[in-house]
């Protein structure tokens, strides 16, 4: 090993805060804008070490993703198991995506911003994330359509009707605009914010009012 490799190893910071500054670094710039300097300066390292550690950018774009998504799956499957009946599924299932997407806004920010473009990094993120988050919902989405009590309309109009609403809990500055008259979004309580979110959409999905909050 280089002595620069040996350098660039002992950084002052832990690998979940060396991950969590990319994660805000991609999130605020976008990937393309977030060059190895910009990582290098935030994280007070060389401009090497991205490259030393992690082989490229793009690694280091996926470890971060792999970082901000752990257990989030595995959290979904325990809460899916609890119940057994389609309707309490679906409204515990986007009651927690909401509060998810809610209180982790940077990774929000990024899968809103992917999700726009055709990319490697959006395939990662469909087959990391947003797949396992559909193939876990569908089948009782597709029940509660199949008895009349969900709308019976295309999966990809159902997946809009469901993760757009997530996506849009990152646009916190459009929506100190619409609101000024209440304290800023990223100061009030995000998991009431995702709540009332969740009430709405799934009042549009379901006869029955959804139940009281998490």
């Amino acid at each position: 090993m280089t002595a620069q490799r040996r350098k660039n190893t002992s950084v002052g910071l832990d690998e979940s805060e060396i991950l969590q500054r990319g994660l805000e670094a991609f999130a605020e710039l976008g990937y393309e804008a977030t060059t190895m300097r910009e990582l290098a300066r935030r994280l007070g390292v060389s401009h090497n070490f991205i490259h030393d550690r992690y082989g490229s950018k793009s690694a280091f774009w996926r470890a971060v993703v792999d970082f901000a998504l752990a257990g989030v799956q595995e959290e979904r499957d325990e809460l899916l198991a609890r119940h057994s009946d389609d309707a309490d599924r679906l409204e515990w299932v986007v009651r927690q995506l909401y509060r998810m997407a809610a209180a982790a806004s940077d990774l929000n920010r990024l899968i809103a911003d992917e999700s726009t473009r055709d990319s490697d990094r959006l395939d990662y993120l469909h087959r990391l994330f947003i797949k396992p988050f559909w193939d876990s919902i569908e089948p009782t989405v597709s029940a509660l359509a199949q008895v009349g009590k969900a709308p019976d309309v295309p999966s990809h109009v159902l997946y809009f009707a469901l993760i757009g609403p997530a996506l849009a809990l990152a646009q916190n500055p459009i929506v100190d605009r619409i609101d000024p008259a209440a304290a800023p979004v990223a100061e009030q309580d995000r998991d009431r914010i995702a709540d009332a979110l969740a009430d709405v959409v799934l009042r549009g999905l379901l006869p029955e009012p959804p139940a009281s909050a998490l």
